[in-house]
């Protein structure tokens, strides 16, 4: 079934349609529903355009009147006309239908209901301008939208084709370009096209292409010219059917044509002459005009022959009213297959609308009443149909329809098909206990039987088989009743000479359980059943444990009983726990089903209802460990020390119940130990010991007591003591009562059976009473003995008493030593040595009974030391020492000399000197000893071999470029004394000689906290090794070095310094030969970065053009540089700011920010830096801008019959706004709301708006438009009713003009010129050319191909090649050459494209120079 629909909602130019000669719709098979609304505006005065295709330009004399147009279009659909007189409203045409189905075959019939036309006759005017020969096009509105669904079914998720976003008509002026846009849906994704309604194709300049952003089909054109005006169609379709939205376009004159060009073409056509139109083309003319017109348009046209045109005119009217039956479409022939319906249908149109029809079967009349629904003749408007049910091969032949004294007629043919199966024959599977259902579809009836065999025999009809056939005779169908396994096989279908067969599989019914095996728990020793039941009995069984089968194992019972089976376990053991399962089988099924339970055993466990405790005994004694349970089934057993205990002698294991005993008769030291009584779930545990007092053996003790213990001195004291008692006792020792403790001279070692004292290297001070003290639970036992340690005696007491000190003889006096070392002192031994020696000599020795000596054999005035020893049989113990004594008056070496001074320094001799010593120790100083020794080395050197009595001595034999240091010993008769302080290390050398004046001081850098310092090496001196730099502030008079060590280089800087403090500097060389004399900077250096005068650093990011919205932020920020820091200065139009501004400040940034701008804050903004160094401004030019105010005083003219000027007071807003303001012009019909747009960027106060229609009453306004937005309209106050035109003749036809072929070279008649564009602007290059045949254009930028690129768009038409570039950028700039080629030659032809920015005003200048000097396009 095809289904249409068609709307149209228009202001439709029908001239425009017929003289493209586009018929309205027919569609013969579809029901149509069909609206049309049409309103003619005026004719508006057009130039002709260059023609770009062969429906676009045509001479006035091709329209047609409107009124002819109207019935032409009526009897295309078969109506009936109407006259409704001169009103100018909208006619509609209806037309309603019904469809009906026949049969099952997709055949449909429609009835139609009658029609009802309004016309609306309506003239449209014309006007020839007699001089210029420029002819009026009627210009209209139209917009119609239709859709056609071909599929009889749409699935369901798929859609016909529809628009989802309609095109809108289009009113431009001439150059302009016009773009339609639409939004298609559809499932399957339909496809899109672009036609024009007039059949000509798209001209080069039109672009259709697909918006991927915004989902949308777009035909863009370029350039408008009036050829361009037409009817566009966006066509999309899909398989379920498809959708069409046409829309106009409409091209108004623009007065801005260049009117050289127009005075050319009309000179030219002056020049031309006007050949009188043939007889038939003149019928055509005068066909749609009114006949007091016929003379005068014969005349306009040159056509002489008046009277015999009027006669051939009536002639034609008298043919059209004889001829009664008018053939649209004729019958066709049919060809069908048998038991199909056919339709064969005719579509005239008839005078007498009762006129006799009659169908013919070759030359029988066929009866239509009596053939019992064979035949149906129906008719649909003009359409008529005969239907054909279900034909057969005798109904072929040659049907006819008799329609007055016309005959149509066509054929029917109906082809025979060989009989075979249709079914798709696929071997069937059938559930059990189901019917089993085959179906065999055959191509046509037979009168053969169809024979049903399975297994070799012939189905009969009983109660387990059903044959049957359905209504139409095709389709057999056997039912095979409640299927058993039994009935698996193949069944063979054979009819006449036709045989298939098809297996029949049973499939079984699956076992269900009505219940399944559930898990069970049951305690050790107990009975466990498993259980479920089948839904069916017939199966067979077998159980499962853990995956293996048990069906034959006797640990366990199986019970079976009807649909029900068992498993049963007693006396359950932990091993019988695990997973059981049950698999079930039937026959002739291969599929197990199993149902699977978990059996779980858990242990039996008992717990302690009285423990034991841990047991305490003498040796020997009975002891009994007793426990209780709570369960007497449950056995334990005993465990000693984690073993298991065994028949063991005196040990007995007694089970009473549930009490559990173990006896023993007498303990002895085998059965300690930890016991344990364990069960399930159950443990106690318990420790016997054998607790026995501690006993010392007495003949030990009796031993001790009767002697002590003595040892030496250094050697070791070994006391051991044995000892019984269980547990073991604590063992402590004790000495003079105080408890030992170990250390690396003690130890004290314990056994089971004893303990042993060890006292290493003992010392006299160990003599001591000693205890040993046994305890434990049981009992304490102790014992005493004495420790006596023997050694040296200890140094006699006190401080030596000297009695006598004379040059002759010293007298000593001492006590005895406190400790004579256990034994008896016998005598005393005295040494003594000379002062400052080591060694010490015994002078004599004397009896323990006196503590007195005397030393006769001393020498006067020399000092003695003397020590004393006391002595028994050990030994001697250690001395007494005594102070340093001298034998009369005393004697000492001298003091140390002064540090020696080296001098006079050379390579291998250097003068060494020194000053006596203050002290000469009582005796004349005899000389001196020089020594040296090589710096690092501990060795010294004596230089003289004598005594030095002078304090000067040059020393020679050195070696170069070693370092030397010296000291100096002064000696007297007593000695020598100390050696003096070392002398300085001093290099074995040459001289050096101090560095010079350092040269060229100066200051190479400063900041706020620095100084920055360059000098130049001294040139007299030898080189010096580092820089002395000293600095004070101009307050101090104390200089301060700059660095602790000597600076290396020749610049530094010094920190650390307070900002604006002056500061002044010395600095001098320095090496090893000496310091340098200073030189100093000449006068103090402020601590602050270099001078440097005002500059501001933009890089960027403030422009000197801003432009900001009214009512957000209006922030200027710079960064500038200067020092010292600057003085920052606002002024807005060259005056100090002192408004809502809040200004910023810092040492390099400023800011001006006006929270919320207002329009009167538009100006020029002028920060000023200024420091003593100088002074830098910079201006911004910032545009506050708003929505426009509204533009006022709007004044209507109609100063040409069809339009309107519009004229306004410019909005202030406009003057000043230099990007893009504009005003946008609108209009509106009385009879609706909705305003449309004329015209959009119209920059001047006035305006023509062409196109509106006679007699209407219109309302029109204006909107100033910029960046921002639009203002408030400016409406006209009344509505202004544009004025009626006579009718005229208009819509003459002519045959289009053909030219003369012929064939030139390719030239340029305007070449390219040269541009330059605002970067970010778009570009428009073009050219003109002559060429034939047309000549193929290629675009080239520098040496590349541009043809083919996406980002450029290009079209050739009409002698004009255009290249438009988009949004230009700086990489867009270039050379541009177009070549054209022919198979005649080849032409070239370049221009330069300079892209810059507003900012760059030195080009722009030169630029708009060569622009007025026509060199370029600005």
């Amino acid at each position: 079934m095809l289904l249409f629909k068609y709307h149209c909602n228009s202001v439709l130019c029908l001239s425009d349609l017929l003289l493209c000669n586009q018929p309205p719709p027919n569609h013969h098979h579809d029901v149509h529903v069909f609206r049309l609304r049409a309103a003619v505006s005026s004719v508006s005065r057009a130039p002709p355009a260059r023609s770009t295709g062969p429906c676009e330009s045509m001479p006035a004399r091709h329209h047609l009147n409107i009124t002819t147009m109207a019935e032409e279009l009526l009897q295309a659909t078969g109506g009936r006309m109407e006259q409704m007189g001169q009103i100018r409203q909208i006619p509609e045409m209806q037309m309603s239908s019904s469809s009906s189905s026949s049969s099952s075959s997709s055949t449909f019939t429609s009835s139609m209901s009658s029609t009802k036309l309004r016309r609306v006759s309506q003239g449209l005017s014309r006007t020839m301008d007699e001089h210029s020969g420029v002819q009026r096009k009627s210009s209209a509105v139209v917009e119609s939208f239709s859709q056609v669904q071909k599929s009889t079914h749409v699935p369901e998720g798929e859609s016909v084709p529809d628009f989802e976003e309609k095109l809108r008509p289009i009113t431009a002026q001439e150059g302009d370009n016009a773009v339609f846009k639409a939004k298609v849906t559809g499932n399957p994704q339909p496809t899109v096209s672009w036609e024009r309604a007039s059949g000509c194709p798209l001209s080069d300049a039109t672009k259709p292409f697909y918006d991927n952003i915004n989902h949308q089909y777009i035909l863009k054109i370029k350039n408008l010219t009036l050829g361009d005006a037409d009817v566009y169609k966006c066509i999309t379709s899909n398989q379920h059917g498809e959708a069409i939205y046409s829309v106009s376009l409409i091209v108004t004159e623009n007065p801005a044509l260049d009117f050289k060009k127009m005075l050319k073409k009309r000179s030219v056509e002056k020049r031309e002459e006007r050949k009188p139109p043939t007889e038939e083309e003149m019928l055509k003319i005068l066909a749609g005009a009114d006949k007091k017109d016929y003379e005068k348009i014969c005349a306009e046209h040159g056509f002489t022959d008046f009277r015999g045109i009027l006669k051939k005119l009536k002639e034609m009217k008298k043919k059209v009213e004889v001829e009664m039956v008018r053939v649209l479409k004729p019958l066709e022939d049919i060809t069908a297959k048998p038991d199909t319906n056919v339709v064969f249908d005719t579509i005239l149109e008839l005078k007498d609308p009762n006129i006799r029809m009659q169908w013919f079967l070759g030359t029988e009349l066929l009866r239509i009443q009596y053939s019992h629904g064979k035949y149906e003749v129906k008719q649909m408007g003009t359409k008529h149909m005969l239907c054909i049910s279900s034909v057969r091969l005798s109904d072929m032949g040659t049907y006819a329809l008799q329609v007055g004294d016309k005959r149509l007629s066509a054929r029917l043919n109906v082809i025979d098909e060989p009989l075979k199966f249709l079914s798709d024959f696929k071997p069937k599977k059938v559930t059990e206990r189901q019917t089993a259902v085959f179906e065999v579809r055959l191509s046509k009836k037979t009168d053969a039987p169809l024979i049903w065999k399975v297994k070799g025999k012939e189905v009969k009809r009983d109660e387990k088989f059903d044959v049957s056939l359905s209504e139409d005779g095709l389709t057999y169908t056997l039912k095979i009743k409640d299927v058993k396994v039994s009935d698996t096989g193949d069944y063979t279908i054979s009819i006449g000479d036709l045989t298939t067969t098809v297996p029949l599989f049973i499939e079984r019914i699956p076992i269900k359980f009505i219940s399944y095996l559930k898990n069970v728990r049951v305690q050790e020793r107990g009975k466990a059943h498993l259980e479920c039941e089948m839904s069916s009995k017939d199966v067979h069984i077998r159980w499962l444990k853990d995956g293996c089968d048990i069906t034959a194992s006797r640990r366990y019972i199986f019970m079976r009983e009807g649909k029900r089976a068992e498993v049963i376990i007693e006396d359950c053991e932990l091993t019988d726990e695990g997973k059981y399962s049950v698999v079930c089988i039937q026959d002739n099924d291969s599929h197990e089903y199993v149902s699977s339970a978990n059996l779980t055993v858990d242990e039996r466990f008992a717990s302690v209802k009285s423990g034991m405790s841990d047991v305490q005994c003498p040796t020997g004694s009975p002891v009994e460990l007793c426990v209780v349970l709570d369960d007497e089934k449950v056995d334990g057993v005993w465990l000693k020390d984690g073993l298991e205990i065994s028949e063991q002698s005196g040990v007995q294991v007694v089970k009473q119940g549930a009490v559990h005993k173990l006896i023993f008769t007498g303990v002895s030291d085998a059965h300690e130990g930890k016991y344990t009584f364990r069960a399930k779930g159950a443990e106690s545990e318990a420790v016997l010991t054998i607790a026995d007092p501690p006993e010392i053996d007495s003949s030990a003790l009796d031993l001790l007591g009767a002697q002590p213990v003595t040892v030496k001195a250094g050697q070791t004291a070994t006391i051991k003591i044995p000892f019984k008692g269980k547990p073991p006792p604590k063992v402590t020792w004790y000495k003079d009562g105080v408890e030992v403790t170990e250390d690396e001279r003690t130890k004290v070692e314990r056994t089971a059976d004893g303990t042993t004292l060890v006292l290493s290297r003992c010392v006299r001070e160990d003599s001591s009473a000693i205890m040993l003290r046994l305890k434990s639970d049981c009992g304490t036992a102790v014992a005493n003995l004495h420790l006596n340690v023997i050694d040296h005696p200890k140094p006699p007491q006190g401080k030596v008493e000297f009695q006598e000190l004379s040059g002759k003889c010293i007298k000593m006096k001492w006590k005895a030593p406190r400790d004579n070392g256990g034994k008896q002192v016998t005598s005393f031994v005295i040494e003594r040595r000379v002062a400052g020696k080591k060694s010490w000599n015994r002078v004599g020795e004397v009896d323990s009974s006196t503590t007195i000596f005397s030393d006769d054999k001393v020498e006067e005035g020399q000092a003695y030391q003397y020590r004393i020893r006391a002595v028994n049989v050990e030994g001697m113990s250690d001395p007494l020492e005594t102070e340093e004594v001298r034998a009369g008056e005393p004697i000492e070496p001298p003091g140390m000399a002064s540090q020696p001074q080296v001098s006079n320094i050379t390579k291998d001799t250097m003068t060494v000197s020194w000053t006596p010593p203050g002290h000469d120790g009582g005796a004349p100083v005899l000389g001196y000893n020089l020594e040296r020794r090589k710096k690092g080395s501990n060795m010294w050197l004596q230089v003289n071999k004598e005594l030095l009595t002078d304090s000067k001595f040059v020393v020679d034999g050195l070696v170069d470029d070693v370092e030397y240091e010296f000291r100096v010993i002064s000696v007297n008769r007593a000695g020598a004394g100390s050696p003096s302080t070392i002398s300085n290390s001093v290099l074995a050398k040459d001289p050096i000689r101090a560095p010079g004046l350092v040269r060229n001081l100066c200051v190479s850098d400063s900041t706020n906290s620095s100084i920055t310092l360059r000098w130049t090496p001294p040139e007299q001196g030898d080189e010096p090794s580092g820089y002395i730099l000293e600095v004070r502030s101009e307050d101090a008079k104390d200089w301060m070095k700059a660095t602790k060590i000597p600076i290396a280089g020749t610049g530094f800087t010094v920190g650390g310094l307070q900002e604006r403090m002056k500061y002044h500097f010395r600095i001098r060389a320095v090496n090893e030969g000496g310091l340098g004399e200073p030189i100093e900077l000449s006068e103090g250096v402020l601590a602050l970065p270099p001078p440097v005068a005002p500059r501001f650093d933009l890089q960027g990011k403030l422009k000197n053009q801003m432009v900001v919205r009214a009512g957000t932020a209006l922030c200027l920020h710079l960064s500038f540089s200067a020092s010292p820091p600057p003085v920052v200065t606002w002024f807005k139009d060259g005056i100090l700011t002192t408004g809502r501004e809040v200004i910023t400040k810092s040492q390099n940034h400023s800011q001006f920010l006006i929270s919320s701008s207002q329009r009167s804050d538009s100006g020029v903004y002028r920060a000023h830096l200024k420091n003593d160094y100088g002074e830098a401004h910079y201006d911004v030019n910032v545009r506050i801008t708003d929505f426009p105010r509204p533009p006022k005083n709007l004044r209507l003219v109609e100063e040409v019959p069809g339009t309107v000027t519009l004229q306004w007071d410019h909005t202030p807003d406009l003057v000043d706004d230099d990007e893009g303001a504009h005003y946008v012009i609108l209009k509106r019909d009385t009879s609706t709301a909705s305003w449309f747009t004329v015209a959009e960027r119209v920059f001047s106060s006035k305006y023509t708006v062409t196109g509106l229609l006679p007699g209407r009453k219109y309302y029109f306004r204006v909107v100033a438009q910029n960046s921002i937005g639009d203002s408030d309209p400016l409406d006209s106050k009344e509505p202004l009713i544009i004025a009626k035109e006579k009718e005229c003749i208009s819509s003459l036809q002519l045959k289009e003009y053909a030219p003369p072929s012929r064939q030139v070279k390719p030239t340029f008649l305007l070449p390219l010129k040269d541009h330059a564009v605002y970067k970010g602007h778009d570009c428009t290059m073009s050219c003109a050319y002559q060429g034939m045949p047309t000549p193929k254009a290629c675009w080239y930028k520098g040496e590349s191909k541009i043809s083919d690129n996406p980002r450029f768009w290009h079209s050739t038409a009409n002698g004009v090649c255009t290249l438009v570039i988009p949004t230009c950028g700086a990489k867009d700039g270039g050379r541009y050459t177009l070549v054209l080629e022919n198979p005649l030659g080849t032409a070239k032809c370049s221009c330069s494209l300079v892209i810059f920015d507003k900012d760059d005003k030195g080009l722009l200048e030169s630029l708009t120079n060569q622009a007025n000097k026509e060199k370029l396009i600005l």
